[in-house]
């Protein structure tokens, strides 16, 4: 593979990440309400740059103002997380009682900004590379009438079962909204998933998969000596701790990815646009 120049904005993020992880983990007192963003703006740079560098192209050189509304759409789908976890309780804020509801509410949702972001490019990072190509004739999941209503009725069940005992079906939260809009997208004729699934093509799945799981390191890593910061309170899995996270919640980082993926293409409603697609066709 020939490589490009590594980007400016790409060196950029470079900059960000060694300035802010030194600054959130050598400082007193709180600092990560104000470092997380820059922190994390820098990982999505350098990410992106990295794919640049690789491929000659990328999320933000494609379109920057499509790029710049992926941190738009980013803050209010993770506040879908947010009101979902009222119910089960399994990430509290250290910290956040030293705030007023206007300055929290701020705060987070600047952060929240980066999810979609950073895990779209990680995606885009490693469908780069050639081994991604071994996951191109796998299991069929179509976008017949039966299988989308499934995948509909079933996501509804999850999320009902979620609310009313969550303490036993708490890790639906990460599974119902993706069965839940997936047929909706179908039906709408977004992009989804079930785009490539349908003739046995997993390799969009697979990128988001270690996308998602590269970008959970970097969150529980950075958030371990972060202050504010959360912890996890996940019933049944408190055990084996790698930072904050329990081994077994690192689990649920994969259907997240979907999840996310499912929802940006509802909201961006773009049938022809070939942007976020992870993959080439």
């Amino acid at each position: 593979m020939n490589k490009n120049k590594f980007p400016f904005h790409g060196w950029l993020g470079v900059g960000l990440i060694i300035i802010f992880w030194i600054l959130n983990w050598a400082l007193d007192g709180a600092r990560t309400h104000w470092g997380f963003f820059p922190l994390w703006l820098g990982y999505c740079l350098a990410i992106d740059g990295l794919v640049f560098w690789r491929t000659g192209t990328s999320l933000l050189t494609r379109s920057i103002t499509k790029y710049i509304g992926l941190f738009i759409i980013s803050a209010p789908v993770w506040w879908i997380f947010e009101l979902l976890n009222l119910r089960t309780q399994n990430w509290t804020y250290v910290g956040a009682e030293i705030f007023s509801p206007l300055e929290y509410a701020f705060w987070t949702t600047l952060s929240f900004t980066t999810v979609i972001p950073a895990v779209f490019g990680s995606a885009e990072f490693f469908a780069s590379f050639d081994f991604i190509q071994r996951f191109k004739n796998g299991l069929i999941i179509g976008t017949d009438i039966k299988t989308t209503a499934s995948f509909f009725i079933l996501g509804w069940v999850m999320l009902l079962l979620l609310l009313i005992y969550p303490q036993i079906f708490f890790p639906f939260i990460w599974l119902s909204i993706y069965f839940i809009l997936e047929p909706i997208n179908v039906w709408l004729g977004n992009r989804s998933l079930a785009d490539w699934t349908k003739q046995g093509d997993w390799r969009p799945v697979m990128a988001l998969w270690l996308g998602v799981l590269l970008t959970a390191f970097f969150w529980e890593m950075w958030n371990y000596y972060s202050f504010p910061k959360w912890i996890y309170h996940v019933p049944y899995a408190n055990w084996l701790y790698i930072f904050e996270m329990p081994l077994l919640g690192y689990g649920g980082y994969l259907p997240f990815a979907l999840e996310l993926y499912a929802l940006y293409h509802l909201v961006i409603r773009d049938k022809k646009s070939d942007y976020a697609k992870i993959v080439n066709d």
